[in-house]
């Protein structure tokens, strides 16, 4: 038990005391049959004589509630002719969802900053004191690599409730990577789970604070982008004009895949004239284009940006039939007319409202 964990359960104490309930001294790590309880106190209230099962945690999220409330189910099936026993979850920080959580699951719960929650009968004590800022742990970039497939996937699949391995398929990620993310959006309170164990499965519960997360990091994002030029006998038509270039090349169609606003309004039309491409191409490539496309490199008068990327900006890509352009997911659209090149940004705003509907 460490100095943390003791300091904890006496100012647990001080506050029964407070209270005017008298407590006998505290027992740590008492065994039972599925393993061992953190602390057990016996009190004496106005009501009688009472046991505390308390469980100790340092920072208490949501994922950390349903793990000490199986530790504390465990212990109450182990005594389960004893109706004395008052289930508590102790922490020196618990935050506004677990506390939700906590009331949900009917458990009483202490924070170091002298929150202290417990309804037992006919007996109830709720204070409710402000929050001492928690240690904050480093967070784990979410908007980098194979994170954002995960990411995507998410977002994609937000009406959902989804494995982790079902969501390693749809991300094209590993377990690891699908696991890393979901910590840390548990963490964030943005993630809600049904089930457990083997049956565990989760979903987006604030779809729109991710996206707004995440369009906030990819504005910053510093991919290689180059401005060329080709000739299109219709600049009107330049989305259909440079795919049917692009089938006929070396290069084949399915490469790369269309973003940006000509893309976007081909799926929510609301431009009158869109007469630039954006082709999102794997790393490495972008001299392959130029060849094969004949595109000429030019400082003003563009109308072909070639974006070099991998990841997310691949996935759940948009093709209806063999015979259309191949469009970026709408995630990835919206987050690249975020630009603020022309009337990107009014694009944008339509297409999350009509498209992605967060």
């Amino acid at each position: 038990m460490s100095i943390l964990e003791k300091n904890l359960v006496e100012s647990l104490r001080m506050a029964l005391a407070s209270a005017g309930i008298e407590v006998d001294e505290p027992m740590f790590d008492v065994p039972y049959r599925g393993g061992k309880l953190d602390c057990l106190l016996h009190i004496s209230s106005p009501y009688g004589r009472r046991r505390l099962a308390v469980e100790l945690l340092r920072q208490a999220y949501p994922r950390d509630i349903r793990d000490a409330a199986w530790q504390l189910q465990s212990f109450l099936k182990d005594n389960d002719e004893a109706k004395d026993i008052i289930p508590v979850v102790a922490a020196e920080h618990i935050s506004e969802g677990a506390k939700d959580d906590l009331r949900h699951h009917k458990l009483a719960y202490f924070e170091a900053c002298g929150t202290f929650y417990l309804r037992h009968k006919e007996w109830l004590i709720d204070i409710q004191r402000p929050s001492r800022p928690n240690a904050r742990r480093s967070e784990v970039p979410l908007f980098t690599g194979a994170r954002e497939q995960v990411i995507l996937a998410l977002l994609v699949e937000r009406h959902n409730f989804r494995s982790g391995l079902e969501l390693a398929k749809l991300s094209e990620t590993s377990t690891y990577t699908v696991s890393t993310v979901l910590s840390e959006l548990e963490r964030k309170e943005w993630i809600e789970s049904e089930g457990s164990g083997r049956t565990l499965r989760r979903r987006l519960s604030q779809p729109t604070e991710l996206l707004d997360a995440w369009a906030e990091a990819w504005t910053q994002r510093k991919d290689i982008k180059t401005k060329w030029y080709c000739f299109m006998s219709n600049p009107a038509n330049m989305l259909e004009q440079f795919f049917e270039k692009l089938d006929n090349s070396l290069m084949g169609r399915d490469d790369g895949v269309f973003t940006g606003a000509a893309a976007a309004n081909r799926i929510t039309p609301h431009l009158t004239r869109t007469d630039t491409v954006e082709l999102v191409i794997p790393p490495g490539k972008a001299g392959l284009y130029e060849f094969s496309l004949k595109l000429k490199p030019v400082d003003k008068g563009a109308n072909v940006t070639l974006i070099e990327r991998t990841g997310a900006s691949f996935l759940f890509a948009d093709k209806k039939t063999s015979s259309q352009p191949r469009l970026a997911n709408p995630f990835i659209l919206y987050l690249d007319l975020l630009d603020g090149k022309g009337r990107n940004k009014e694009l944008a705003h339509q297409l999350r409202l009509n498209e992605l509907g967060i």
